[in-house]
C-alpha cells in the first residue's frame, strides 16, 4: 500500500474521461493514484461523455477558472426520432416519430441556424443552480424552473456523416455550450425529436485528445516504478500551469522586481500590454497572472507560492 499523505504536486493532466463516470469520480480516482495532496477538475463531462478531462493539482488549481471559460471541442453521435427527457440516452424517452423521411439537405439547412452567436435554455438535467439547488436535482424531483436563455457561440459545425437515424457532428464552441441542448432543438426543427448517443470532448482550451491519458494507461506506468515512492512514470504527464493560459502576453520580470509582486505590489516594468490579464515570470519561472492598471504598472492577480 502506497502512503496516504498527499504529495504537493503542481501541474496539469489531461484526462481521458471514460464514459459511465461522473467527473468528480475520475478525479478522485486520479487523485489517489498521484498521491496528490490537492486536485480539481475544470468543468464537470457529463457520464455520458468521455474525453478531455483537464485536472488541475497543487497550485494549478488556480487557473482552474480560465480552463473553465474556454472553448471546447466535441465529436457527438445524435439519433434522430426519439426525443428524451435528458436529451441524451440516459433519459426517460418521451416521444418518438417517424425520420425515415429526413434528407441530407434538411439536415445541412437546419444546422445552418446554429452556426455564429445563438441563445440556448439549459436543460432542467444540467448541472446548473437554481437557488443553490443544481437543476438535474429539481428534476429528478419533478419539479421543473424557468431558466433563462444563454447567448452561446458555434464557432465550427460540421456534418460528418448521417446514416439510417443518425447524425454524427463536430462542434467547436464557446463555454457553457450544451450540445445534448443542439440536439434536442435540431430534433424540434426537424419535427422528428432528438437526442445525444454518445459525446466525445476532443478539446477543452489549449489541450487535446492527443495528449490525454486513460486511467488505465496511468495505472500501468503506476505499476512499472521501482517501489511505492517512486512516481516519476507518472509525474512526467503532468503539465506546467502557464500552458493553460498561452493566449495572455508573457511578462518576464527581473527577480527583484518579481518579489515585489510576490509581496502583493504593483510594479512597473517594461514592454508591457496596455490592458488586460499577463502570464507573469520570475526570471523563467512562472508565478502567476497579473492585470494591468490603469496606471501601467501590473497588480498580482493569482499567484503561486512555488
Amino acid at each position: 500500500m502506497r502512503k496516504r499523505h498527499g504529495r504537493n504536486l503542481s501541474g496539469i493532466l489531461v484526462l481521458d474521461k471514460p464514459q459511465g463516470e461522473t467527473s468528480n469520480r475520475s478525479l478522485q480516482r486520479v487523485k489517489r493514484l498521484f498521491q496528490a495532496a490537492k486536485a480539481g477538475h475544470t468543468g464537470s463531462l457529463d457520464p455520458l461523455a468521455t474525453g478531455v478531462l483537464p485536472l488541475c493539482f497543487g497550485e494549478a488549481t488556480k487557473i482552474s477558472q480560465f480552463l473553465l471559460d474556454s472553448d471546447k471541442a466535441y465529436r457527438t453521435k445524435i439519433k434522430l426520432g426519439v426525443k428524451t427527457a435528458t436529451g441524451d440516452s440516459e433519459g426517460e424517452i418521451v416521444a418518438e416519430k417517424d425520420c425515415s423521411n429526413i434528407s441530407l439537405q434538411q439536415i445541412e439547412k437546419a444546422l445552418e441556424g446554429f452556426r455564429g452567436e445563438i441563445q440556448q435554455i439549459p436543460s432542467m438535467y444540467s448541472a446548473l443552480k437554481h437557488q443553490g439547488v443544481p437543476l438535474y436535482k429539481l428534476a429528478r424531483a419533478g419539479k421543473t424552473v424557468e431558466r433563462k436563455t444563454r447567448l452561446v457561440t458555434i464557432f465550427e459545425l460540421t456534418l460528418i456523416s448521417y446514416e439510417g437515424a443518425y447524425v454524427e457532428l463536430e462542434i467547436h464552441c464557446s463555454k457553457g455550450t450544451y450540445v445534448r441542448t443542439i440536439a434536442d432543438d435540431l430534433g424540434e426543427q426537424l419535427g422528428v425529436g432528438a437526442h445525444v448517443t454518445a459525446l466525445r470532448r476532443t478539446q477543452a482550451g489549449p489541450f487535446k485528445l492527443n495528449q490525454a491519458q486513460t486511467h488505465e494507461s496511468l495505472e500501468k506506468y503506476l505499476e512499472q516504478s521501482k517501489s511505492d515512492e517512486d512516481f516519476s512514470a507518472i509525474d512526467e504527464f503532468l503539465i506546467p500551469a502557464d500552458q493553460a493560459v498561452q493566449e495572455l502576453p508573457e511578462v518576464i520580470l527581473p527577480s527583484v522586481t518579481a518579489d515585489f509582486v510576490l509581496q502583493g505590489q504593483a510594479v512597473i516594468a517594461r514592454h508591457l500590454p496596455t490592458s488586460g490579464l499577463v502570464r507573469l515570470y520570475k526570471e523563467s519561472i512562472f508565478i502567476g497572472i497579473g492585470e494591468i492598471l490603469e496606471d501601467g504598472r501590473v497588480a498580482p492577480k493569482r499567484l503561486f507560492l512555488s
